[in-house]
This record gives structure tokens, sequence and C-alpha cells, in this order.
């Protein structure tokens, strides 16, 4: 497999930093009135057949029963675990507080790394150096900044403009922690497994069964009697067809070929990015103010990157015997 050039992986990342900041909008929209697992599920079963069926067409869908199976489990985990889990939440967790949880993700990638280094004996994974830690400590900061406000005034107040799908409630807060892990653990298990399915195929398998995982789950917590058509607004529909495109087809597709292509670390920095473009979006499409307080998380979190892209391009040193 030829190395990819810095500029197709730097577009990369730039697709994931961009798409996956809009989308915790979009997933809030159609929460508004879709059911979460079965919307979720809907749209990664729609995304995986485009996918499926492009590749089939091009001949180029040729998978293992195993490699059926191990991407079945990643699906569960990444999608079913991941975002379902966060789909869930974010019908009562503001947006602000959901991405400062799933800034956990970072952190979780890097100790994956390190796991999975020490169980290989040195073979595969990575051990971090001081100065990647120093970088996500500086972007956590700067995603503290960024959204600690919106944490204070739900502790204040009970609730962001006394809405009470703004409450802390614990167990989505839980749920969106849960998710975190579930989706590190999908993650070492895609870029990691034995006998790896080619990228493209393994993002259609994992969104397919992913999509089978998550219809099941929102059938037993008892989401079927919600689809109602006529109870489905036009902005939750429109949401959810950017998910389906945006958020599936390009973004997903563009993480799973990362995630053999690139550092897990460097990957993650999209936790710190993603709040960024939120706030952005805000504001140029809701009209929502900045403050100079934004600007300096946004320093902040972009020195957390460069800083920990610039860790991952240096070769590690030799352990002293």
């Amino acid at each position: 497999m030829n190395k990819p050039s810095r500029g197709v992986v730097f577009a990369a990342m730039l697709t994931i930093y961009l798409v996956w900041g809009s989308t915790y909008l979009a997933i809030r929209v159609a929460v508004e009135t879709l059911p979460p697992f079965l919307m979720a599920g809907a749209r990664f079963l729609v995304a995986g057949s485009i996918v499926a069926i492009i590749l089939i067409l091009s001949h180029r869908f040729r998978a293992t029963k195993a490699q059926w199976l191990r991407n079945s489990v990643i699906g569960c985990l990444m999608l079913l675990g991941g975002n379902g889990l966060v789909s869930w939440a974010e019908k009562t967790i503001p947006s602000g507080i959901a991405t400062l949880i799933v800034s956990l993700n970072p952190l979780m990638m890097v100790l994956g790394e390190w796991i999975v280094h020490r169980g290989s004996e040195g073979r595969v994974g990575s051990r971090p150096n001081r100065l990647t830690f120093v970088g996500l400590a500086i972007g956590f900061l700067g995603l503290g900044i960024l959204v600690a406000p919106s944490i204070t005034s739900t502790i204040a107040t009970g609730g962001i403009e006394a809405s009470p799908q703004a409450s802390l409630d614990p167990w989505p807060v839980a749920a969106i922690i849960t998710a975190c892990l579930t989706w590190t653990i999908g993650s070492m298990l895609s870029r990691y497994g034995k006998d790896p399915v080619e990228p493209f195929t393994g993002s259609a398998i994992q969104m397919l069964c992913g999509g089978i995982w998550l219809v099941l789950a929102g059938g037993l917590l008892g989401e079927m009697p919600q689809v109602q058509l006529e109870s489905f607004s036009a902005r939750s529909l429109w949401a959810w067809l950017y998910l389906v495109v945006a958020g599936s087809l390009i973004a997903f597709t563009t993480f799973v070929w990362l995630m053999k292509h690139a550092s897990p670390t460097l990957i993650s920095t999209y936790a710190y990015v993603n709040p960024i473009v939120a706030v952005f979006l805000g504001w140029l499409i809701l009209e929502e103010s900045l403050s100079s307080r934004i600007f300096v998380a946004a320093s902040t979190i972009i020195l957390g990157v460069a800083i920990i892209t610039f860790a991952k391009s240096r070769k590690p040193k030799e352990p002293k015997l």
C-alpha cells in the first residue's frame, strides 16, 4: 500500500474538521422530531448501501466472512456505541457541553495507542512523548475556555434559557463518555485488526452493520411507535439528509481511510477543532454573537493541535536501558 502524500492527508483531516464540526448541530436539529437511534440507523443504512452499491458496480467490494464479522463489531462499537449514544444524549445535553465531553476522545486515543504499543511489545501503536501530552493539555484547556461559561450557566440556572432540554441529566453525560470509549475501541480495532479489508469496503460494511445495530437498539428501546411522518419537521428531515451525505458518505468514509493512513493521535484532534466550527456556524447561520473569549479559545485550541502535529512528526527517542 502506497503511503499517501501529506497534502492528501491534510485534505482528509480538513474534511473531518469541517464536516464533523457541523454534524453536532445537524444531529441536534434532527432529533428534535426524529427518534435518535432509528434516525442514526436509517442514516447509516442509506449511506452504507450507497457506498456498497458503488463498490459492487466497480467490482471493488470484496470481503471474507471474517472481515464481515470484524467490521460488524467495529460498526457496533463506533456507530451504535459512539454515534447512537451521542444522538440520544443530544436530546437533552447542550451542544457545547456535549462537545466538551467528546473532547475525551483525544486522551482516549493516546491511551489506546499506548496500550496497543505495550501489549504488542512495541510492534504496533506508539508511546506518547511529553510534547504530545502538552499539546493535548493545551487543546483541552482551549476547549474548556470555549464551553465553560455554558456549564456555569447551566449549573447556576438549571438550564440554558430555561429549557428542560438543556439540563445536565447524568445519564446522557454518562452515555457520551461511554460513546467516547466505544468509539476509541472501535478505532483501534479498525487500525490494528488482522487481515484488514480495503478501507472503503470496510466503511460500507461498518455503516451497514452499524445501521442494523442502531435500528435494533431503537426497536428495543421502544422508538418504533415514534415513527410518524406527520410529526417529522422539515428541518429535522433536511438535517438527517445532511447527516447521510456529509456526515456519513463523506466524513465517515474519510475517517475510516485516515485510520489506515494517519496517526490516531493526529486524527483525534478533530475533537478540538469541531467546536470552533460549531461556534462559527452558530454565528453565520443563527446570528449568534462572537466574543473575545471565543477567539482566545480558538487560538488555544489551534496551538494545541499544532503541538500535537509537531510531536507526532518527530522520531521517538529510544528508551535508555
